[in-house]
């Protein structure tokens, strides 16, 4: 019965199930172990004077991810999709055995880097293979899919992690990613085709430049709030690299990111729409429960449930874009999704300390619906506006911006956060003969969240100029 109804399924969406299963897997370990840092403290035996080091846990993988995109993606041009996904599936294991083994934190942070390397190359070739195998019309839906994969990983990451951590020891978590990515690895084996090897040859030196460009603009952004001069060197470091990195692509023959795609008006609106949509986004998943935690007083947990709010209704949004922008175009679905989600910031930003459900919930799936409605858009503005051959990097280089939003906002707010917190509170009585200090203290703490989350409007409404570049149809 079952072999019947899988016989009447297309083909091309039974190697997208797969490969979205391989997404949702490494999307999962970007969140999952979020859930397991208290047990790898102590086993690993850190204190809380630690805490800036164990952060690097999830900031690592984030920093390989990231860098692993580009290369990744022009190298599925260059040598086909199939070997290029089963390649990262086993990088992305040989990571995780490593991970479930390390003896101490910096190896752990190091093999956690080498998990997200296969990790990062999953995404862009699952989006170039949706590309390949679907026409126009019928790759945006399948991308929404794609992004829902992603963001449901994300999202289940922390409770698959706590249930794990509840019944195994913390290494569990990553040694249950064997068998889950062997299942991909077989049924990919099973059905899906070879494709066209180009043998062309591959810009390893832009490779490489452009990776350290990405990883030291990342690790200078994340540490701005504590050396805000070593920050700022880094930073310059990182424009120099991206400097180096387009001189060598205009002079590459073969550039592992044709600056002639930028040229293209769809794939140039798609790009920039992305950055700040990441950039509004971090500000969403950082604040919601900093805010719960801090200034309303509320435990850890009701933060992450509040969060999850807004995070389940991103998947659910990535399919009902995919579904609108193929019937639409890419153009309106985007514009209306950045339209709810600043709608949604801007009560946000309303929000007192005595603010309840449903209110809450309603503003909150609000925000993420309007965030996952952009996904499958932009990302079928920039695939379909480029030639066949350069899908892998633009897939690549559209998910690259989302991270590099996420990277700048995060910085942002916690440097300019700080600054102005401190700033608020310093003509506040913070003596005993003061009792209402406290009261003080949480309304300036409102008014600064408030304040992130009309940035946070601003950013969803600015992004909205972009995507007018953004066309229907290849450019």
């Amino acid at each position: 019965m079952w072999s019947l109804r899988l016989s009447k399924v297309p083909p091309a969406y039974i190697v997208l199930a797969a490969a979205c299963a391989g997404v949702f897997n490494a999307a999962l370990d970007l969140t999952t172990v979020v859930t397991a840092l208290p047990e790898i403290m102590v086993d690993l035996r850190l204190t809380v004077s630690d805490l800036d080091r164990v952060s690097w846990i999830v900031t690592g993988y984030l920093l390989g991810y990231t860098v692993a995109m580009p290369l990744m993606g022009r190298l599925s041009d260059v040598y086909g999709r199939r070997r290029l996904y089963l390649g990262a599936l086993v990088v992305f294991s040989l990571g995780t055995c490593l991970v479930a083994m390390a003896p101490n934190l910096p190896w752990l942070v190091a093999f956690r880097v080498v998990m997200a390397v296969g990790g990062g190359a999953v995404v862009p070739v699952t989006i170039a293979l949706t590309g390949d195998l679907l026409p126009p019309r019928q790759r945006v839906p399948a991308l929404g899919l794609v992004g829902a994969a992603a963001e449901m990983g994300a999202v289940l990451g922390p409770a698959w992690g706590g249930a794990v951590i509840h019944f195994l020891d913390w290494r569990w978590i990553f040694w249950l990613n064997i068998p889950t990515s062997l299942m991909v690895a077989v049924l990919l084996l099973r059905v899906l085709p070879s494709g066209p090897v180009s043998r062309s040859p591959v810009d390893y030196r832009g490779g490489f430049l452009l990776g350290l460009a990405l990883a030291v603009v990342t690790v200078a952004l994340s540490r701005w709030d504590e050396a805000p001069w070593w920050a700022a060197g880094g930073l310059a470091a990182g424009g120099v690299l991206l400097v180096v990195f387009l001189w060598s692509q205009q002079r590459s023959p073969h550039p592992i990111i044709p600056l002639s795609l930028f040229r293209l008006p769809s794939f140039s609106g798609a790009n920039a729409t992305h950055l700040l949509v990441g950039a509004a986004l971090i500000i969403a998943l950082v604040n919601i429960p900093l805010l719960t935690a801090t200034v309303m007083g509320q435990p850890a947990l009701e933060g992450a449930f509040r969060l999850m709010r807004l995070t389940v209704a991103i998947p659910v949004g990535a399919v009902l874009g995919g579904i609108l922008a193929a019937r639409l175009g890419h153009r309106l679905p985007t514009i209306l999704g950045l339209l709810m989600a600043a709608m949604a910031f801007y009560l946000m930003s309303r929000w007192g300390l005595d603010v309840q459900d449903p209110i809450m919930t309603v503003q909150l799936a609000l925000c993420g619906l309007g965030f996952g409605l952009v996904i499958a858009p932009i990302a079928a503005a920039a695939v379909n506006s480029v030639p066949e051959g350069d899908r892998g990097a633009a897939a690549a280089l559209v998910t690259v911006m989302r991270m590099l939003g996420m990277t700048l906002g995060l910085a942002a707010i916690t440097s300019l956060g700080t600054s102005h917190f401190n700033l608020l509170v310093g003509g506040i009585d913070l003596s005993i003969l003061n009792p209402g200090y406290i009261q003080e203290v949480n309304r300036a703490g409102m008014t600064v969240f408030g304040e992130f989350f009309l940035a946070a409007m601003g950013l969803c409404l600015a992004s909205i100029l972009p995507c007018f570049l953004m066309r229907d149809g290849p450019d």
